[in-house]
């Protein structure tokens, strides 16, 4: 056993259940994603796959903070599992994910991630488990679906970009869910005074698969401070003229 995971398990020692209703399933609150969603959220007791569109940076922190946003709207204390040290805390926080609910573990290896992140969805006293891979083989996923099923500990691991040619969602994976996430154009800030100001961050959400439902893609307004995304104004208003039952809501 490594030392990494024998420091784990004696932090999990000390975490215990919070005795809070931990639901099966986490919504997002936004129709354009719950109503296409074929459990009308995110499954707790199950993996799912996030990557950024490119590598480029901004596209990584849209990523990294999609999963930080579902973490911090998820029941208790985060494991977040990195190979590298570049989590940038206030970032984490701007998202809603508070610093003393997070849980560091750092991994030498992709294979020793893999490892905590099991270890974390075992224990059963966590309210997400979090990871960054740059390579985890369709058995590696199915461990992280079966340790996740029968709880309510959403898994969320996020493949980054190993070069420029390499799609992270290419390798085929249990992940119930699998999302592509990048940076999109801003929303102007309303006002003539105001006209040039950029509003809040926006991000192109895909998609790519789901099991029992169908691919699809929008875009959404960043997460923010309570980890809530939203649909842009834009488009809630252009439902509202169109007689739609949605209208501007966060998740």
């Amino acid at each position: 056993m490594s030392a990494s995971i024998a420091e784990l398990r004696e932090s999990l020692r000390a975490i215990e259940g919070d005795g809070l209703k931990r639901r099966p399933v986490l919504p997002f609150g936004v129709g354009a994603l719950d109503g296409r969603l074929a459990s009308t959220g995110l499954r707790l007791d199950s993996l799912h796959e996030i990557a950024a569109t490119t590598p480029d940076a901004s596209d990584d922190a849209a990523a990294t903070l999609f999963m930080a946003g579902i973490a911090a709207r998820a029941w208790g204390p985060v494991l977040w599992v990195v190979r590298r040290r570049d989590l940038f805390a206030p970032g984490l926080y701007q998202a809603g994910l508070a610093p003393e609910r997070l849980l560091y573990a750092e991994a030498a290896d992709d294979a020793e991630l893999l490892a905590l992140m099991e270890e974390g969805l075992r224990h059963r006293g966590l309210g997400a488990v979090v990871g960054e891979v740059q390579r985890a083989a369709m058995a590696n996923t199915r461990r992280l679906q079966l340790a996740a099923e029968g709880g309510r500990t959403i898994a969320l691991l996020q493949k980054r970009h190993a070069r420029e040619d390499r799609n992270p969602l290419a390798v085929p994976s249990a992940a119930v869910t699998r999302w592509r996430i990048g940076s999109a154009p801003s929303v102007p800030l309303p006002g003539h005074l105001a006209e040039d100001a950029l509003g809040r961050a926006c991000w192109h959400v895909s998609l790519v698969r789901q099991r029992g439902g169908e691919p699809f893609e929008t875009i959404l307004e960043a997460c923010d401070e309570t980890g809530r995304l939203a649909l842009p104004a834009r488009l809630a208003n252009r439902k509202i003229a169109s007689g739609g039952a949605d209208q501007r809501q966060a998740a």
